[in-house]
């Protein structure tokens, strides 16, 4: 039974130094995202960093137009990294679980 439980707790100490890996890859993982029209794109980490942005010069002649623009983009852009991030957590995690019955 202690050695069991020794295996967990090795087995468990793995996964989270896996998990640690994985996100600190994530900040290399780049995401591009960009405006429908192409007028506003973005660069962004898995990790959920921005990285670049580029604005057509068009965008900034009217300042509404631009804050809709980032908003719509930025989020659309946070929301692709979480959705990667997650899904890149989720299978280290379920990878490096050991097999605790009723968990």
């Amino acid at each position: 039974m202690f050695g069991d439980m020794m295996g967990m707790m090795n087995k468990l100490k793995e996964a989270q130094k896996k998990v640690e890996e994985t996100k600190e890859r994530l900040h290399s993982v780049l995401l591009d995202e960009a405006s429908n029209d192409n007028k506003l794109k973005v660069t962004i980490t898995a990790n959920r960093t921005i990285k670049s942005l580029e604005i057509d010069e068009e965008l900034l002649t009217d300042k509404e137009m631009l804050e809709d623009y980032l908003i719509l983009t930025l989020n659309k852009a946070i929301e692709r990294a979480t959705a990667v991030y997650e899904t890149e957590l989720a299978a280290v995690a379920k990878e490096g679980m050991p097999n605790i019955p009723g968990l």
